[in-house]
């Protein structure tokens, strides 16, 4: 088995709240969205839609939303499972003391920015689903 690519697909209660904090906190683009009635693909949010899914993407990562009815029915493993259940998302990056000092900006509450035993610089938050978010670059001592 050959392993092309991975994308998390996150099960979120709002489409559209969830794309604003990827786009406005972490710099992420809406690449397609699909509306509630799943009657066709759209690149970009009309108003007085709600939305099922969303794929956007940030340099070469792409992360899928899926709004909570839609995610259960399709993944059933999910069925009683909490939303943000104890996985977390671990991304790195370049430039993290500035995105750290961006996010506190931002009025989040992210993890102290420290040095880990293995070498990488990082810190973590949680969106606004929930979901733990990790940022790291490796450090330069």
């Amino acid at each position: 088995m050959k392993v092309n690519k991975l994308t998390p697909n996150f099960e979120v209660k709002d489409i559209r709240k969830t794309v604003e904090f990827y786009q406005s906190v972490l710099g992420f683009t809406l690449v397609m969205a699909v509306p509630e009635t799943q009657d066709g693909i759209e690149q970009s949010f009309a108003d007085g839609k709600e939305y099922v899914y969303a794929l956007v993407s940030k340099d070469n990562v792409e992360m899928m939303f899926q709004r909570t009815e839609s995610f259960k029915r399709d993944v059933f493993f999910a069925k009683d499972l909490s939303i943000s259940a104890s996985v977390s998302f671990y991304m790195e990056i370049e430039g993290v003391d500035s995105f750290y000092e961006h996010i506190k900006s931002e009025g989040l509450n992210p993890t102290e920015l420290k040095t880990a035993w293995y070498g990488m610089r990082e810190f973590y938050l949680t969106d606004n689903n929930g979901y733990i978010l990790g940022f790291a670059e490796k450090s330069a001592e």
